[in-house]
Order: structure tokens, then C-alpha cells, then sequence
């Protein structure tokens, strides 16, 4: 039952020194990615930490949002770390996923996130909703104008090669086809 350190910084001008001397004092061993942007999937070395992981570990992180790009990211790998049989610990916030304390605080952020993900969707239905009542045209405008639908129609109605219509047009040949089928 190793625990495990997991350290980043997201430039290579930032220094893992308090992450690293935090993380030596309680772990076996520590891990790091320098200049890695927690945005971005691609952690090597969080990567293959998590790999190496095996039942009883502990992992352990210096503060939450070295671990996870966004409250619902971190939710995600601790929920697999659970699933796992995997603890998790986070230094600053005195997350213990082992105890019962740890397990109530890690939920109620669960909660919180998924919480405001709610709310994002209800604030976003109720402004297509408002759009649609002031009379906006939702989603993508449309390739052609009426006037050049009409036309791009009449000449493939009148035998003229699709592509070479589309080509004219600027459009793909699926847009044209979509175009003379929804016309015809």
C-alpha cells in the first residue's frame, strides 16, 4: 500500500519546490509534470501515476487544482480512484477520501458541481427560449440565400451536373443534395 505524490506546474518558469518538500514528508514516492498545463489531457506524468496505482494506494496531492482541470475533471479521477479501491488525499484542503469526513467534504463538491451544471443547462434553455420568442433563427446560417437555393435547384432540376452546381456555389454536394430534398 504505496502512497503516491502527485506535483505539477503549468510553465516551466514555476517551481514544484513546495509541492515536492509537502509531498516527501507523507509519501513513498512523488510524481511530477513541469510546465504542463492542467488544461490539457496530456499530464505524462499524471498519466502514468494513475497506470501504476493498484488497490490500498494512496494518492496524494498538495491542493486539489494540481490533480484536476475543473471541479467536474477532479470528480471524475477520484470517482475512478474509488472505484479503483484507490484513496485519495489532498494536502491543503485536509481531503481524506479514507475517512469519513474526507468522503462527506469530496460529495458535497460532487454535489456543487453537478449543482451549477443545472443551472448552466436552465440558464442556457431559457435563453434559446427567449431567442426563439424575439424570433431568432437558432444554429447554423444557412449556406445560400433563398435566391441562390432557388437557383442551385432549377439548374439540377434542369439536368446539370450536382458537383459542378455545389462547386459554382460553394457549397458540398451533401449540402446541395440536403437543399434540392427538403425543395423537391
Amino acid at each position: 500500500m504505496a502512497k503516491v505524490g502527485y506535483a505539477r506546474v503549468s510553465t516551466e518558469d514555476q517551481r514544484l519546490d513546495l509541492q515536492l518538500a509537502a509531498l516527501r514528508k507523507v509519501c513513498d514516492r512523488v510524481v511530477e509534470d513541469q510546465g504542463v498545463s492542467g488544461s490539457t489531457n496530456k499530464r505524462p506524468g499524471l498519466i502514468s501515476l494513475l497506470r501504476s496505482l493498484r488497490p490500498g494506494d494512496t494518492l496524494i496531492v498538495w491542493r486539489l487544482d494540481r490533480l484536476g482541470r475543473s471541479i467536474r475533471d477532479l470528480i471524475q479521477i477520484i470517482e475512478k480512484l474509488g472505484r479503483r479501491k484507490i484513496e485519495f488525499v489532498s494536502l491543503t484542503e485536509n481531503i481524506d477520501t479514507a475517512s469519513a469526513g474526507g468522503r462527506l467534504v469530496f460529495h458535497m463538491l460532487a454535489a456543487m458541481a453537478e449543482f451549477e451544471r443545472c443551472l448552466i443547462r436552465e440558464r442556457t434553455c431559457a435563453g434559446l427560449e427567449a431567442a426563439r420568442a424575439r424570433g431568432k433563427r437558432l444554429g447554423r446560417r444557412p449556406s445560400l440565400g433563398d435566391t441562390e437555393r432557388l437557383a442551385a435547384y432549377n439548374a439540377v432540376v434542369q439536368g446539370e451536373d450536382t458537383l459542378d452546381v455545389a462547386k459554382r456555389y460553394g457549397v458540398h454536394p451533401r449540402t446541395l443534395a440536403r437543399y434540392i430534398e427538403r425543395m423537391g
